[in-house]
Order: C-alpha cells, then sequence, then structure tokens
C-alpha cells in the first residue's frame, strides 16, 4: 500500500474561488482555478444535453459515446421545489430527534456536481442507501439531475426506484450542517427544526441556510426556526433523552454557558442529558462527528488518541468511561483507529475519521481511507454493530473538504 507523507497536494472538496479576494488577485486565482476545478461551471452551468456531455468527458465522469441522446431523452422522474413556497408554522412544542438507528424514511444528499471526483463517492453512498430507503438526490437544475441518473444507471448499482431526484439549489455538499433537523413533537408527528447556518463569514451560504424551508414545504412538514448557531454534524441522539455535542457550541454561541445553553435547548428539545466533548484540535470543523459516534443507546465509539490531538481524545474516553445516558446506562466504549493528520496544499489540516459513518435501515455506510487501518475499524463497526450490514465508503476524495459520509448525508425519519 502506497504511503504518503504528511504535506500533501490533493483535491479539495471545496469551491475555492467562491471566497471574496482582493480585486488584483480575482484574475490569477479565477486562472488558477480554472485549470483543476470546473468553476466555469459553477458560474454558467450547462445548459443543453450537448453541453453536459462535453461536461461530463471533459471530467472524465463519463464517456462521450451516445450521451448527448442519452441525456436527452433520459426517463428520469425529476421534482422540482418551489423556492419561495413557505411551510406551516411548529406550535413551539419541543421536539423529540430520533437515533439514527431508528426507521429512516429517506436520506439527504446534494450531490457534488462541481467535484469531478467526488461523483463516485456520492453514488456509492447512493446506490448503498437505495437498497435500504430512498435516497433524496439535491441538485440545481433539472440537466444536472439527468446527468445523475444517467451517471447511476450506468454504473448499475442502485435501486433506481429508490432514487428521488431534487431540483434544489444549494451553495455546497454538507448537508448535515445545513439540512433539517427531523423532530417528533408530543402527538408524533414530524416537524424540521432549522438552525442558522453561518460559520464561513466571506462565503456565500444563504442557499443552505435557507434550504430547510422550501424543502419542509415541499414536505408539508412543519418548520421550528432554532436562533441557534448548531450544524447537525454536532449532534448525536439516542432518541431516548440524551444529547450529545461538543464544546464547539460555545465557540459559535459565546454568549452562553453551560446552564445557558442546556436552558435553552430545552425550549426546543425534549431531552434529559447533554453530553458536551471536547473538540478535536487542528480540525476547521469542531464537529461531534469526527471524533465520537453513538452506535446504540449505551454504545460509543470513539476515536483512540493520536499524538496530534491526543489530549482531547483522551479526554473524550474518559468522559465516556465515566458517564451515563440518560436512563443512567453506562457506556461500552470501543476505540476506533484514528489515521495521523496531514497538510493539504501548505493550508488545510486534514483529520481523516472513522466515527463520521452513517446509520440507516441496518446499515452503516463507513469511510475508509485507503489504509490498514480501514479493516480495524470496519470490523469495530462489526463488533458494535452485530447482525448490520457494514459497507465501507472510499471517501479519500470528499475528507480533503473536512467531512466525510456523516458529513454528506442528512436522514428524514420514518413518519
Amino acid at each position: 500500500m502506497k504511503r504518503r507523507g504528511f504535506l500533501r497536494f490533493e483535491y479539495v472538496v471545496y469551491p475555492v474561488w467562491r471566497r471574496r479576494l482582493p480585486d488584483l488577485l480575482k484574475p490569477l486565482a479565477g486562472a488558477a482555478f480554472r485549470a483543476l476545478l470546473p468553476v466555469e461551471h459553477d458560474e454558467n452551468p450547462p445548459a443543453t444535453p450537448e453541453q453536459m456531455a462535453a461536461y461530463l468527458t471533459e471530467w472524465d465522469i463519463l464517456d462521450g459515446d451516445g450521451l448527448v441522446g442519452v441525456l436527452a431523452d433520459c426517463p428520469a422522474v425529476i421534482e422540482t421545489v418551489d423556492g419561495q413556497a413557505r411551510p406551516p408554522a411548529h406550535d413551539g412544542r419541543p421536539v423529540r430527534v430520533p437515533a439514527q438507528w431508528e426507521p429512516q424514511e429517506s436520506v439527504l444528499i446534494s450531490f457534488g456536481c462541481l467535484y469531478p471526483p467526488v461523483w463516485p463517492m456520492h453514488a456509492r453512498m447512493i446506490e448503498a442507501i437505495s437498497q435500504v430507503a430512498t435516497a433524496e438526490v439535491l441538485v440545481s437544475s433539472p440537466l444536472w439531475a439527468r446527468a445523475v441518473w444517467v451517471y447511476l444507471q450506468r454504473r448499475g448499482l442502485a435501486h433506481m426506484a429508490r432514487v428521488r431526484l431534487l431540483v434544489l439549489p444549494t451553495n455546497d455538499i454538507w448537508i448535515r450542517d445545513y439540512g433539517p433537523i427531523i423532530g417528533f413533537d408530543p402527538d408524533g408527528r414530524r416537524v424540521a427544526v432549522d438552525p442558522v447556518y453561518a460559520v464561513l463569514p466571506d462565503y456565500p451560504q444563504h442557499l443552505d441556510n435557507g434550504m430547510t424551508i422550501p424543502w419542509a414545504a415541499h414536505r408539508r412538514l412543519p418548520v421550528q426556526p432554532l436562533p441557534l448557531d448548531w450544524e447537525g454534524g454536532n449532534l448525536w441522539t439516542d432518541g431516548r433523552g440524551t444529547l450529545i455535542t461538543t464544546e464547539q457550541i460555545f465557540y459559535s454561541n459565546p454568549w452562553y454557558d453551560r446552564a445557558g445553553i442546556e436552558a435553552f435547548l430545552h425550549r426546543y428539545f425534549a431531552f434529559d442529558k447533554l453530553i458536551i466533548t471536547p473538540r478535536l484540535t487542528l480540525e476547521e470543523t469542531g464537529h461531534v462527528d469526527m471524533l465520537v459516534r453513538l452506535a446504540t443507546p449505551e454504545t460509543v465509539l470513539v476515536s483512540a488518541p493520536e499524538a496530534t490531538t491526543a489530549e482531547a481524545l483522551r479526554k473524550t474516553r474518559r468522559l465516556f468511561e465515566r458517564e451515563t445516558n440518560a436512563h443512567g446506562q453506562p457506556y461500552q466504549v470501543i476505540d476506533l483507529p484514528t489515521p495521523p493528520l496531514y497538510l493539504n496544499w501548505f493550508v488545510y489540516t486534514v483529520r481523516r475519521s472513522y466515527t463520521n459513518a452513517l446509520l440507516v435501515n441496518g446499515a452503516a455506510l463507513v469511510p475508509v481511507y485507503g489504509l490498514a487501518l480501514d479493516d480495524i475499524a470496519l470490523r469495530r463497526y462489526e463488533q458494535a454493530l452485530p447482525g448490520w450490514r457494514i459497507i465501507p465508503v472510499d471517501s479519500r476524495a470528499g475528507i480533503n473538504g473536512g467531512g466525510a459520509v456523516h458529513c454528506m448525508t442528512r436522514e428524514i425519519p420514518a413518519g
């Protein structure tokens, strides 16, 4: 297996060109980005089957043999979400957020159309999800939807009857963080909780932050706004009264202390116990799904200490060794390996985490990175989830953007 060093120059799943730049640097940056990334297709997306076929061919996504005709005659069923629609309001009662191992109706994915190296990863997730639930795939236009449909169909591994294509533009692929948090009100009805998503002040995120409203209107679900900077990647729940987050919640909302944040969350969520872990060092998101993963109400998978963030991970393990869930049950703590940190393009510190996995209806989609540690991580999931199907998902391209399987998915529990 090929070994790679600490300093790397790998594909970045991040639209760097959208960041605000001084006017003098824009022409140079634009030229550099266009040499590596399909920037022009962000600003001027393909508008005809011919243009889409050229894009798919140029970026080695599909070959061009007969592609124009296939795109033109694609039988995909495509739904268009009305961006101006407004859902019913929620009555304000606290909601219970279910655990991922409870029955799921569908999983949302915002397809990385502008990131050609991520197409296989997204396809792998859709293929696995579609065997056990509906995969709801968000794209920015009907033509992108046709391209994704043809790509999946040619791979031949997805259950296409469970692939649902939604035209709903977003800014980026990290739907875990800006997508709806679905909970149940005291009468058992689903509610979409909508926190604030504005983590990068110099980067456009208005479509991401506004995604829940039109999606919920399309699904006829009431929405409860949550006036808190809290991304979905920083929340685990066992569905039985326990919420888990990291200290990042205080970085994002510095006007709250522990008592204040807990009292505030009780206004919106039905829970009995809040566990706050350390956050990883040298890791941009600060999210709990990068260091911990709930497997059952009494089982937690924790990343093992690694040199550059050993103290935070040791504290996290000790926390769960002495903690109990909301029902007073102690945790069984299972270690997951932690691959070493690396630096991409002198700028991005990249942490690979096996906790960034998705559970859906008896299938566990686990990120892997082409390492010997992958096999250890998969065996630990088999230990934690007996009877579940453990599905590896190559996440080497995605992790360079700061996340893996969990970050790129958002489950919708069954009603």
